[in-house]
């Protein structure tokens, strides 16, 4: 049913959460599972002090490679574990822009069947609230979106 599952991470709890949703249901219908990252570095264009962007940028780009890595980690934890994601193409990626954004295109570029992802994310507001990202990727995204407490 599902052959392409995208599973967009920020490195929360939630996205945590998520992706052991994603596996399974990736398992189970031998899909491609692709883990995404987006990068949000346009919120820093044009602050006056061009070493700090650079700064802060390199923080972002970190953290959004341990996020895919500890997706990574649980994937093989669960194969190791379950055994059911064999057959299961795991593609790990990286893109810069708005995050709500940025997942729709993969949706729409990739061709995506099944987006699971966490119902909120870092921001401290959002333990309280479905996550502006994930509500703008439910209302726009044309495949089923599958959202994780």
């Amino acid at each position: 049913m599902y052959g392409k599952i995208l599973l967009p991470t920020d490195g929360s709890e939630c996205a945590e959460k998520a992706a052991r949703h994603a596996i399974i249901i990736a398992g189970q219908n031998n899909a491609e599972l692709i883990v995404l990252n987006v990068l949000e570095t346009h919120s820093l264009a044009g602050l006056p002090v061009e070493d700090f962007t650079s700064k802060v940028n390199e923080v972002f780009r970190r953290e959004g490679i341990d996020a895919l890595e500890r997706i990574s980690q649980i994937f093989k934890d669960m194969s190791r574990e379950k055994g059911f994601v064999r057959g299961i193409k795991l593609t790990l990626k990286t893109e810069e822009g708005h995050p709500a954004d940025m997942i729709l295109k993969i949706v729409d570029d990739e061709n995506i069947d099944l987006v699971v992802m966490g119902a909120s994310g870092k921001h401290a507001m959002e333990r309280f609230l479905v996550g502006s990202v994930t509500e703008k990727v439910f209302r726009h995204a044309k495949c089923p979106v599958l959202t994780v407490h």
